[in-house]
C-alpha cells in the first residue's frame, strides 16, 4: 500500500531555491541603482565584494533574535518599495504620504491573509513571482547589451564622474548587502523541505549564485545608462532606463513587474517570519501562545504580531519621503543582520578550534575558508552604516534580552512550582 505523502513536507529544491530567489530578489535591487550612483563604478567593486561575501555567509547562518528583527523590517521595507513603484502609475502617492502609508500597510496585511492558507499556498505564489520576477532583469541585461553593442547617432553611455575611493567603496558595499539579504531563506522553514539535509544546502548556493549574477549584470545598466544626476533622484530607477530608451509606455510596463517581484518577495519573507516566530516560540524563546498554528498548519498569530510590528514602522516612517524611508529602513535591516552573520561565521571557526567539526577533509576546510572570509566581509560591511541607522538596529535587538530574561525567569518560576 503506498504511504500518504507528508504534507507538513511540502517545500522541495524548486520551491526552496524560490524562496532564495524570491526573497533576495525583491525590491531592493530596483531602488538600488538611484542610491548608490553618487558612488559611481565604485558600485561595481562593492557588488564583488558583497557577492563575495554573501556567498560565503549563505554557507555558515543560523538563527538569532536579530534575524527576527531584521525580518519584519524586511516586510516594512518591501511594502515601501513597492508603494515607489505604484507612485509611476498613481503620481498621488508621491505627495500624499498617509495614503502612501495607508497602501504600504494594505500590502503586508494582504500577504498575511496568503500566508494563513499554508505553506503549500505560498510556496506557489512564490514559484509564480520568482519567474515573473527575472522578467525585467532579463529585459535590463538584454536593453544594456543593445545599448553597448549597437550602433547609436550619439552616444548613450554616461560614465559617472565620482572618483573611486575607499569610503565610497565600503558605503556601497553596505547598500549592496541589502539586496542580498534572503541568501538564507531556504533554511528557515526546514520543518516543512523535504529532504532539508540535502535540499536547504543546494538550494541555497544555488540561488545565491544565481542572484549574485543577476544582480552584477543588472546594477551596472542604469548606472551607465542614465546620467548620474538624474539616477540619483530616480524614485523608479529600472522604469526610468526603460523610459529614456523604448519610451514612457515601456517604463510603466517594467515597473508593473517591479511591483509583483515585491509583492512576491512580500509573500516568501511573510512565510519565513511566521517559521522563525513559531521556531522561537517552541524553544522558550517566546510565549508558547505565538507557537499554534491552525488547521492550513499556518502560524496565525505569529502573522498578526510581525505584521502589526511591521506596520507601526512604516507609519512612523513616512514623515520622510518614500526614497529616504526606505534608504534608512533598508540600512536598519542590514544593520540587525549582521551581528548574526559574523556569528555565525565566527562560531563556524570556534566549533573548529576545539575539535568538534568532523575530520577535516575537502569539504570542511571550503566551510573554513567560507566562514573566515564571511566574518571579513561583516566588519567590511558594518563599517558602512550610518549613526542613525546603527541606534536604531542595536535599539531593536537590545529589546531582546530582557524580553528572554523575563521569559527564562518566568520559566524557572514554574518549574520549581512544579
Amino acid at each position: 500500500m503506498r504511504a500518504a505523502p507528508d504534507t507538513t513536507r511540502a517545500l522541495g529544491v524548486t520551491m526552496c531555491t524560490a524562496l532564495v530567489v524570491g526573497n533576495t530578489i525583491g525590491v531592493g535591487i530596483f531602488m538600488l541603482p538611484a542610491s548608490l550612483a553618487p558612488y559611481g563604478m565604485t558600485a561595481l567593486p562593492a557588488w564583488l565584494i558583497t557577492a563575495s561575501g554573501c556567498i560565503c555567509i549563505a554557507w555558515v547562518f543560523l538563527l538569532m533574535w536579530c534575524y527576527w528583527i531584521s525580518t519584519w523590517v524586511t516586510n516594512a521595507v518591501l511594502a515601501t518599495g513597492v508603494v515607489g513603484y505604484l507612485s509611476v502609475f498613481f503620481p498621488v502617492l508621491d505627495v500624499n504620504r498617509g495614503l502612501a502609508a495607508v497602501l504600504a500597510v494594505s500590502l503586508v496585511w494582504l500577504f498575511v491573509l496568503v500566508n494563513v492558507l499554508g505553506a503549500r499556498t505560498a510556496g506557489w505564489v512564490q514559484i509564480w513571482s520568482s519567474v515573473l520576477k527575472l522578467l525585467p532583469q532579463f529585459g535590463v541585461i538584454a536593453l544594456g547589451v543593445w545599448a553597448f553593442f549597437a550602433p547609436h547617432p550619439q552616444p548613450v553611455v554616461h560614465v559617472p564622474a565620482t572618483s573611486p575611493s575607499v569610503g565610497g567603496l565600503i558605503a556601497a558595499s553596505t547598500l549592496a548587502l541589502y539586496a542580498m539579504l534572503g541568501v538564507e531563506s531556504a533554511a528557515m522553514p526546514a520543518g516543512r523541505v523535504k529532504d532539508p539535509g540535502r535540499t536547504i544546502p543546494r538550494a541555497t548556493f544555488i540561488g545565491t549564485v544565481v542572484v549574485a549574477l543577476i544582480y552584477i549584470c543588472v546594477s551596472m545598466v542604469p548606472m551607465l545608462l542614465v546620467p548620474q544626476a538624474e539616477l540619483e533622484h530616480s524614485n523608479a530607477p529600472f522604469a526610468a532606463v526603460f523610459a529614456r530608451f523604448l519610451g514612457s509606455a515601456s517604463g510603466k510596463l517594467v515597473a508593473a513587474a517591479v511591483i509583483v517581484s515585491g509583492l512576491g518577495c512580500l509573500n516568501g519573507w511573510t512565510l519565513i517570519l511566521g517559521e522563525l516566530t513559531v521556531s522561537f516560540a517552541r524553544h522558550g524563546g517566546f510565549p508558547q501562545w505565538l507557537g499554534k498554528v491552525n488547521a492550513h498548519r499556518a502560524p496565525t498569530r505569529a502573522f498578526f504580531l510581525t505584521a502589526t510590528l511591521a506596520s507601526l514602522m512604516m507609519i512612523t516612517s513616512y514623515n520622510d519621503s518614500m526614497a529616504e524611508a526606505f534608504n534608512w529602513m533598508n540600512v536598519v535591516v542590514t544593520a540587525a543582520n549582521l551581528p548574526i552573520y559574523i556569528g555565525c561565521a565566527l562560531a563556524v571557526l570556534v566549533l573548529w578550534r576545539r575539535g568538534q567539526l568532523p575530520q577535516a577533509g575537502a569539504r570542511e576546510w571550503r566551510w573554513i575558508a567560507a566562514a573566515t572570509l564571511a566574518a571579513i566581509y561583516c566588519v567590511w560591511a558594518s563599517i558602512g552604516i550610518g549613526g542613525k541607522s546603527l541606534l536604531w538596529a542595536l535599539a531593536l535587538c537590545v529589546l531582546g534580552i530582557p524580553l528572554y530574561w523575563w521569559y527564562a525567569m518566568r520559566g524557572s518560576a514554574v518549574a520549581a512550582r512544579a
